[in-house]
């Protein structure tokens, strides 16, 4: 629910990661756009621990805190945001912002989100974490977990994924250890992709694709390539917790960064974690029913 009485902060403080989105922070000049709205900007150096920054902004008396950067970055700002409960400001600052746009920022207006943090609307919206690690979008298992490891991926991504593709789905490929159970009780020992979400992902091919419709339904949302045929159908469905397990170190994608993580994986739905300020200037198109080539009931 969105509390139009938010008052302004005493002492808002904004994370800038000066390298995301090709230096976004710097050709928008946000230091010095945040010291014009009273605003304190903590700028990233090299060798920088982001998790530890925002932890040290908030034990400073941070009452708002936000983040200037990727998906990744908004992830680690906003787990340090929820676990002390002071609202939290996306500025869309990285390269493709897909956090911003399903809180309804406007990613092409960087500056602009700034003024979230003295005027904006509050509302609560769900979180996902994977054993510990806190998420906003997505954590991708198999095929895009395994590319994003890539020291390539972060500087040239089609071309990484186009080059990796044979070896990953060629003949001689190993098949992805990736053991797990869907709600209708079937058993997968392997599968080309996982995608864990923080509510559910729009599939509709006839849609908006690759959206979230709503950031509170207190789910996660499921989606399986099965290994076989390329055109064999998606699988999906949602769920509060879900469980992968394998016999080795998995490969991650979570919120585009590269992790490897110890099995079990653990996926959980966080409701309601986080205080989100938003100026809430448009509204964002909503889930439409699956059709075509998605199974919504395993």
């Amino acid at each position: 629910m969105t509390d139009p009485t938010t008052t302004a902060p005493e002492h808002p403080v904004l994370l800038v990661n000066p390298r995301s989105g090709g230096g976004k922070a710097r050709r928008y000049d946000l230091e010095g756009q945040c010291r014009a709205r009273g605003i304190e900007p903590v700028v990233m150096k090299e060798g920088d621990d982001l998790a530890s920054l925002a932890a040290a902004a908030v034990m400073s008396g941070a009452d708002v805190i936000g983040m200037a950067g990727g998906d990744g970055s908004q992830a680690i700002v906003a787990a340090v945001a929820s676990t002390n409960d002071i609202p939290y400001v996306c500025v869309p600052a990285g390269t493709r912002n897909h956090f911003a746009l399903d809180i309804g920022v406007d990613r092409d207006d960087v500056t602009g989100a700034l003024d979230a943090f003295i005027r904006g609307a509050e509302r609560r919206i769900d979180l996902a974490q994977v054993n510990g690690r806190v998420f906003v979008n997505n954590a991708s298992i198999g095929l895009y977990g395994k590319v994003v490891q890539s020291p390539e991926y972060r500087d040239a991504k089609l071309r990484t994924v186009i080059e990796m593709l044979p070896e990953l789905l060629g003949p001689g490929a190993a098949p992805f250890d990736l053991r797990f159970t869907d709600p209708s009780g079937t058993e997968y020992e392997t599968a080309q992709l996982v995608l864990v979400s923080n509510n559910r992902y729009q599939l509709d091919p006839l849609g908006t694709q690759g959206t979230r419709g709503t950031m509170d339904d207190e789910t996660l949302g499921v989606v399986v390539a099965p290994d076989g045929p390329p055109l064999r159908p998606l699988r999906e469905w949602t769920t509060s917790r879900f469980e992968i397990d394998s016999g080795a170190t998995v490969d991650v994608g979570l919120d585009g960064e590269a992790l490897r993580l110890e099995p079990p994986l653990r996926f959980e739905s966080l409701p309601a974690a986080l205080r989100i300020r938003t100026l809430a200037k448009r509204n964002h198109p909503g889930p439409m029913p699956l059709r075509r080539n998605v199974s919504s009931s395993p």
